[in-house]
C-alpha cells in the first residue's frame, strides 16, 4: 500500500522518511508505527531532552518531569558554571545511551568540571572515571574517555569557568599543568581506572 509523509516528517532521498521517524501516514490517512526506527527515535528524544536540560541553567543531571526540566536541589554543590557537581552523571549517561542504541562501542567525548579548586577537579574525575569503570565491569563497551578540557578556555561567554587540566594565564598566555593533569596522566600510564565510590 502506498504511503505519504505526514506533517511531522521531513522527506529524505527518494521520498523515504528520514531515520528516527516512527509514524507513517498511509494513503488512507491511517498512521502506523514504523518499529524499524523506534530505537533511533528514542535516541532523538534523549538528545532533545539533553539539549533542553542544557538550557535550564543549574544542573548536569537535569531530570525531565511531566512539565519539563526539574531543577537540582538548592543545597546541591555547584561548579563555576552553576551546574550541579555530580560525577555519577557520566555513568547514567553511558547506561542510558547503551539502553537506547544497544550493544555498540561508546566513547565519552566531553566530561569535566569548571572549578577553581583543583582538589575538587581530581575528586570529580575520580568519581566520573569510577563510573566509567563500573560501566565497563557491567559489560558496556566503553572504548574511550576524553576529559574536558586540556586547557582553560573561553566557555559559555567567559574565561571564568576553568575546566582546564592546564591553567592558562590570560595576560601572558603561560600554561601550567595543574596537579589534576599530573594525576590523570598517571592513570594513562598505568592504564588503571579508579574504583567506583560507594
Amino acid at each position: 500500500m502506498a504511503g505519504q509523509l505526514g506533517d511531522e516528517f521531513q522527506q529524505g532521498r527518494g521520498g523515504a522518511p528520514q531515520v528516527g521517524h516512527t509514524l507513517l501516514t498511509l494513503s488512507t490517512g491511517e498512521k502506523i508505527a514504523n518499529p524499524r526506527h523506534e530505537r533511533a527515535d528514542r535516541a532523538r528524544l534523549a538528545l532533545a531532552q539533553r539539549r533542553l536540560a542544557r538550557k535550564e541553567k543549574g544542573s548536569t543531571r537535569t531530570q525531565i518531569g511531566a512539565d519539563g526540566p526539574v531543577p537540582a536541589p538548592a543545597e546541591a554543590e555547584r561548579t563555576l558554571t552553576e551546574w550541579e557537581y555530580y560525577p555519577a552523571a557520566v555513568g547514567h549517561a553511558l547506561r542510558h545511551t547503551a539502553d537506547v542504541v544497544g550493544d555498540v562501542p561508546l566513547i565519552v567525548t566531553e566530561n569535566g568540571i569548571a572549578t577553581a579548586d583543583d582538589e575538587r577537579r581530581t575528586a570529580y574525575y575520580t568519581g566520573a572515571l569510577g563510573e566509567v569503570a563500573a560501566a565497563i565491569e557491567d559489560g558496556l563497551k566503553v572504548e574511550g574517555y576524553l576529559a574536558w578540557s586540556a586547557l582553560d578556555n573561553y566557555e559559555w561567554g567567559s574565561f571564568r569557568p576553568t575546566f582546564g587540566l592546564i591553567a592558562v594565564d590570560w595576560e601572558t598566555f603561560e600554561r601550567t599543568a595543574r596537579p589534576s593533569a599530573v594525576w590523570l596522566g598517571s592513570l594513562g600510564r598505568t592504564r588503571e581506572l579508579p574504583g567506583r565510590a560507594l
